[in-house]
């Protein structure tokens, strides 16, 4: 299974024991095995590593058979019902998540599964730390059951920050030069999912080299505010704090542009998960999410109704327009959506 080098992987042969028996990769060196275990506290570099696992599985066979368990709410018999083969001999992924806080029951069934895993599956287990299932990831470690073991520690250092984003742009082919890269770096420091958001972003609007001149444009005032940080509070009702950051974020020069999109990522994930039932890595899977994604759209969306929602998504669209130049005030458009968001979805100008 190809994939870049990564930031992660200098710190994965370190993280785990000396002692393991199998690999230990990176989170970008994920490959398929009867067992993949994936340990480490850098959770959106996990739910990445899961996901690119399940693209690729699909790409070899789209009859892939996805199933989640989760290990702290355990069903008796649940892992070797959903890993068995099927009449037809599908390919089977079986995802667990939880594993730190697997029941008894889990934990003696997983060690007993290792000692014949069931041909044509993939069973991936996420463990994020502690000591709970540590006989399992022992045995794992050992060898038993033939595994790879995936780690996924947290990017501190800015350097591995910047290899992380600089991969990004290798891997779509796009080119960002030394300086925008650390300008980008340092703007999203304390949030890869965000770093890893950002990129997105710059490729998807930037249709040449991404100078350092780019970055500001969209990220200039993120050093002092940031336009999640505008989001957050908006969607949680907190109007006067919103406001206030979102003053200070276009007084530090940062452009309403990509203040707008921020707003629309997170309304637009919560419109998702809003009318979706199921656990959330089925929700995640469904949506093409990372289930962190679907937890947080899920708080996020305590207080808020369908129509609200729906409110929002139509005035995200009127305030797009308005920040390109369709509004003679764009600021005050900006304003009146972070109004009508912090409402949930009730424009109150026009009571």
């Amino acid at each position: 299974m190809a994939a870049p080098r990564s930031a992660g992987r200098g710190k994965a042969k370190t993280a785990a024991k000396a002692s393991a028996a199998i690999p230990q990769l990176g989170w970008s060196e994920i490959r398929p095995a009867p067992i993949v275990l994936v340990t480490g506290t850098e959770s959106f570099l996990a739910d990445r590593a899961i996901r690119r696992l399940r693209d690729f599985l699909v790409s070899e066979d789209p009859s892939l058979e996805v199933n989640d368990v989760a290990a702290d709410s355990y069903a008796p018999g649940e892992l070797l019902t959903v890993a068995s083969p099927s009449l037809f001999g599908e390919p089977r992924l079986v995802r667990v998540s939880q594993v730190e806080k697997c029941s008894d029951q889990f934990l003696t069934e997983a060690i007993r599964y290792l000692e014949a895993p069931p041909e044509g599956a993939y069973l991936v287990l996420r463990h994020n730390g502690g000591v709970r299932g540590k006989k399992l990831l022992d045995a794992i470690r050992s060898g038993a059951g033939g595994g790879v073991e995936i780690v996924c520690t947290e990017l501190k250092r800015d350097s591995d920050k910047a290899d992380f984003a600089a991969a990004e742009f290798k891997t779509a082919g796009r080119r960002i030069t030394p300086q925008a890269l650390r300008a980008l770096v340092g703007a999203f420091s304390d949030d890869l999912a965000e770093l890893a958001a950002a990129c997105s972003q710059l490729m998807a609007d930037a249709s040449e080299e991404i100078t350092e001149q780019t970055v500001n444009k969209y990220y200039g005032g993120r050093l002092e505010t940031s336009a999640f940080d505008v989001a957050d509070a908006a969607i949680a009702g907190r109007h006067g704090e919103a406001l206030l950051a979102l003053r200070q974020a276009l007084d530090s020069g940062a452009d309403p542009v990509p203040i707008v999109a921020a707003f629309a990522m997170k309304i637009r994930t919560m419109a998702k998960v809003s009318s979706a039932r199921g656990g959330s890595g089925q929700i995640a899977q469904q949506f093409g999410l990372a289930p962190w994604q679907v937890d947080r759209a899920r708080r996020d969306l305590s207080g808020w109704t369908d129509a609200g929602i729906g409110r929002v998504v139509q005035m995200l669209a009127e305030t797009d327009a308005g920040v390109k130049g369709a509004s003679r005030d764009p600021v005050f458009a900006l304003e009146r959506l972070v109004g009508v968001i912090a409402a949930r979805g009730v424009d109150l100008s026009e009571r």
